[in-house]
């Protein structure tokens, strides 16, 4: 594994539930990487979670925090699950996933959504509707309701409680992630879906307005469409190939990824990755982590779908390391598994034998030990055309 100067530092941080179970199987694959495609990286792991909270008070602790703020790329695993009661609200505040989300302004949250053929007969929809189903969400990740003020419990006058919260979003924090979108789109296929609900809520509205105003303004050549959120769920099980990007905000984008895991056949199988701004020398933090939450009904069981980490980890070599050769390589070696029949148990189909978190690990390295040479002797000429390769570059 290098360790010049130039290597990029990236750090693990498995988290809780099904988290350190996933990324022990992105670690592997990464450090195979290193091992066999002399990719400059050095790993570190780091706590996250009740663990570090009962030996030090803090759900993140100081060496934690330290190995982020070096990092260049963070993987995550999972947070969350009923052990968490163990720790205080606020002690949780202070280092939950949202803080890290705030802390580094990363605002632009991508999410891949690739239905595989090998999963046709395991996925909930039908084959002819995944036919050709390859978008992108772009999820506003910083602000919208999850972060509005005010927010709270209050005990009315009358002995009832309300709970209450705040959508809000500026013209500067709906531009900018449109503009993520509309540069996404530009180098996919042209076309980017809004998706609001303008018809009820003004901070919708201005989020309809200001997306259509930057597109006017700055990319005519774009295909923007709107949708309101009801009607975009609806299309997503309907007709999911209909869409290249979608764009929304931060609530609104938390459910439809996951509503879209129905079209790539399990929400085990999505990847993400949140960028902040671009820092002077062009670089911006990034956070790579699967869609997944905990699955603590499952966690320790060794049968989570390591897929959506491991992907996450092809998002990293594109957009992090700018190694798209082995961006491609990896996702190759997914879908080889794949149709090799290597299936955890939420893509098993029925009267199959699920494979193990670690089987699946082995399947995938497998896949690559197969695939290197192929794309060593040649085949590189591919990621030229590689429709994706550029598809997934954040500005």
């Amino acid at each position: 594994m290098s360790t010049s100067a130039t290597a990029a530092k990236i750090v693990i941080i498995g988290g809780e539930g099904i988290g350190p179970e996933v990324t022990a199987q992105s670690r592997r694959i990464l450090a195979w990487f290193a091992a066999h495609r002399a990719m400059p990286i050095v790993l570190r792991d780091a706590e996250y979670g009740v663990g570090p909270y009962l030996a030090t008070g803090e759900v993140m602790p100081a060496d934690t925090w330290e190995a982020i703020d070096e990092a260049d790329a963070i993987v995550f695993g999972a947070t969350g699950g009923p052990e968490t009661t163990a720790v205080p609200a606020e002690a949780r505040r202070r280092a939950s996933l949202l803080s890290l989300r705030r802390k580094f302004d990363l605002y632009a949250n991508l999410r891949p959504i690739v239905a595989h053929p090998a999963l046709a007969e395991a996925a909930p929809l039908k084959a002819r509707v995944l036919d050709g189903v390859d978008f992108v969400i772009v999820r506003e990740l910083t602000r919208g309701i999850y972060f509005g003020e005010p927010r709270g419990i209050e005990r009315l006058a009358d002995g009832q409680r309300r709970g209450f919260n705040t959508e809000t979003y500026t013209t500067g924090e709906i531009r900018r992630i449109a503009r993520v979108g509309l540069e996404l789109a530009r180098s996919r296929r042209g076309r980017l879906c809004s998706v609001d609900k303008a018809n009820v809520l003004e901070a919708s509205l201005l989020w309809r307005e200001e997306v259509q105003a930057l597109r006017d303004a700055e990319f005519p050549d774009v295909a923007l469409s709107h949708l309101y959120v009801d009607n975009c769920a609806m299309q997503i099980v309907r007709a999911p190939a209909q869409f290249d990007v979608i764009v929304t905000s931060n609530i609104f984008g938390d459910i439809l990824s996951d509503c879209a895991a129905m079209a790539a056949g399990s929400l085990g199988m999505l990847p993400s990755a949140s960028f902040g701004a671009p820092d002077a020398a062009g670089r911006s933090k990034a956070l790579y982590e699967p869609v997944h939450g905990s699955a603590p009904d499952i966690a320790g069981k060794a049968i989570a779908n390591p897929l959506g980490s491991i992907l996450s980890v092809a998002m990293l070599f594109r957009q992090t390391l700018k190694r798209p050769e082995d961006a491609l390589l990896l996702e190759r070696a997914v879908a080889r598994a794949l149709t090799g029949g290597a299936r955890t148990a939420d893509l098993a189909e029925p009267g199959s034998k699920p494979v193990s978190t670690r089987e699946m690990g082995d399947a995938v390295l497998a896949a690559l030990e197969a695939l290197a040479p192929e794309m060593a002797s040649g085949r590189a000429g591919e990621v030229a055309a590689d429709k994706r390769q550029a598809a997934m570059t954040h500005s």
